[in-house]
């Protein structure tokens, strides 16, 4: 049998904390859960910032022929959908991705960046690859501009896997 023991005021009563230790565990708990949902990028953010400059760039160069990169994205030329589906990733990815990633710090934010350029650097690979199968056939091949979209791409990937892959 147990006894009924009688407590003060401000006692604790049955093992269960006062109520300022209760607020303050709580507290510490939503402190907890907001940390563990967080990277930190460290210096890993400089390669990232660059990479994403060399995307944005990248866009304003020749892609195929005299075809710009953002001429692509835009339609304005069509060079099959593979190098519009690249521009698309690469740009909603590696640049609007990454900015979101790196301003909440969110790894979740991290990892969908890691993933989404990682599936981009393969869109990329095939943009390329359409380019050259076309050569033959009196299509212009790939050009400077899509395989520096590319590295930049890898670059990314390589820094989101990494910093994604520091959680915890």
């Amino acid at each position: 049998m147990r006894e009924h023991v009688v407590t003060r005021p401000g006692e604790p009563s049955d093992g269960q904390p006062p109520d300022d230790l209760a607020s303050l565990e709580a507290e510490l708990a939503d402190v907890e859960r907001r940390v563990v949902r967080q990277v930190e990028p460290g210096t890993t953010a400089l390669p990232i910032t660059v990479a994403v400059l060399v995307v944005l760039g990248s866009v304003m160069l020749p892609w195929t022929g005299d075809v710009a990169g953002w001429q692509v994205l835009a339609g304005v030329e069509n060079v099959g959908v593979l190098p519009r589906l690249f521009t698309a990733t690469a740009i909603g990815f590696g640049v609007l991705g990454s900015a979101v990633a790196l301003a909440t710090r969110y790894w979740a934010a991290a990892f969908v960046c890691a993933v989404g350029c990682g599936f981009s650097v393969v869109n990329g690979v095939w943009a390329i690859w359409s380019r050259q199968v076309n050569v033959p056939f009196g299509g212009t091949g790939p050009a400077v501009g899509l395989i520096l979209a590319v590295l930049g791409m890898i670059v990314l990937t390589a820094c989101w896997v990494r910093v994604a892959g520091r959680r915890g």
